[in-house]
């Protein structure tokens, strides 16, 4: 099942913004975050419906594939 495009707009919306909160880095930063992430592909994939779960939520996971990305990085050569 595909999510309607204005609730996915939703979705993106309100995860940003609890991703900048949650963070502190600018709005226009955490869409960059997003758009470049793989919790935006799943929610535009309709993975796991996770257009229906919470902003905060989403937000977390946001944040913790961006901490794991970066412990990545770190520990490549």
């Amino acid at each position: 099942m595909n999510a309607n495009a204005d609730i996915k707009n939703y979705v993106y919306n309100g995860v940003v913004n609890e991703y900048a909160k949650l963070t502190g880095v600018s709005i226009r930063d955490a869409f960059d975050t997003l758009y470049k992430s793989r919790l935006y592909s799943q929610i535009r994939r309709g993975v796991s419906y996770m257009h229906c779960r919470s902003e905060g939520y989403l937000a977390e996971e946001l944040l913790l594939e961006q901490q794991k990305t970066a412990r990545t990085k770190q520990t490549a050569p």
